[in-house]
């Protein structure tokens, strides 16, 4: 095993762990139900657009935990709804000036993190043109929409929210 992809699989594991040890801090709260259900919509507003990019050949993840899955296990079903969480939790009572606002210290750090993956490593290759700042739009996108559809699902559920935050933005 070369040098670059031991530090590859190193990283992986890092923030797979990193990002399992701190999902349950984001769900074990008031409303367990609302959390859950974040967590499933996350996973579904992220694994069919990764498969569609992977499917066309924009994205290719040559290192994954499992290798028949087309996408890319950890950030689909853990890193990205673990983002999706905590960004949901801390726009709950927000806003729309402030959910769009607070979107940047999720997205900003995770764009860092990626391009760099990218260059440096075979975790992620980008092709067709695809580059950090498709990454950029299509997270925002994915948050707003998936936090739209929660905030649907909150309305639905007799108007009330299930969790209120302490302060409001």
């Amino acid at each position: 095993m070369k040098k670059e992809s031991k530090a590859s699989t190193y990283f992986l594991i890092a923030t797979t762990i990193t990002g399992l040890l701190l999902l349950p801090f984001a769900i074990v709260k008031r409303s367990f139900k609302d959390w859950i259900i974040v967590y499933l919509v996350s996973i579904i507003g992220n694994y069919f657009p990764d498969k569609y990019l992977v499917s066309r050949g924009y994205i290719s993840y040559q290192q994954k935990f499992f290798p028949k899955l087309q996408v890319h296990f950890p950030f689909d079903f853990i890193h990205y709804p673990l983002i999706l969480l905590y960004y949901n939790q801390w726009t709950l009572n927000s806003k729309p000036t402030g959910i769009f606002f607070k979107l940047f210290p999720f997205v900003i750090p995770q764009i860092i993190i990626e391009t760099i993956a990218e260059k440096n490593t075979k975790l992620i290759t980008w092709k067709k043109g695809y580059s950090w700042y498709h990454s950029l739009i299509s997270m925002i996108i994915k948050l707003v929409v998936c936090r739209s559809i929660i905030a649907s699902i909150r309305t639905l559920n007799k108007g009330d929210i299930s969790v209120r935050s302490r302060t409001n933005s």
